[in-house]
């Protein structure tokens, strides 16, 4: 019956990085960071979602994963040259240092936060 079902766990909520706390939680971060530039309209973001929620909550404590509303941070958009979405980015020790458009499958970007977390990855050249 369904008043005798377990109560789901609570989702995990994935950080929003803004224009305002961008400093504090992505540049101080001691961790490796995949920011992912977004907007609520966005096919392929829609897509990306759940898959970026996910990697939160699988990596909580070894990286940081976050999200970019793209439309309420025209300041970090501006910054990172967004001109296509979904937009990831990977920041390491304070600085970008790779860059991905477009859909990427979940166990390409676990590959590549593993990579930074034990230290082997290899920095991608633009």
């Amino acid at each position: 019956m369904f008043w005798n079902r377990k109560p789901k766990k609570p989702a995990y909520i994935t950080t929003q990085v803004t224009d305002d706390n961008f400093n504090e939680v992505v540049m101080q971060s001691e961790l490796p960071v995949l920011l992912d530039f977004y907007a609520g309209w966005c096919g392929p973001c829609k897509i990306l979602s759940p898959i970026i929620d996910e990697l939160a909550e699988e990596y909580d404590g070894k990286a940081l994963v976050a999200k970019v509303n793209t439309e309420l941070n025209p300041k970090l958009s501006q910054h990172f040259k967004i001109k296509s979405i979904p937009t990831i980015y990977i920041i390491n020790k304070g600085e970008a240092v790779e860059r991905y458009n477009g859909l990427i499958p979940k166990p390409n970007l676990e590959e590549i936060l593993d990579g930074y977390i034990d230290g082997t990855a290899v920095e991608v050249e633009e």
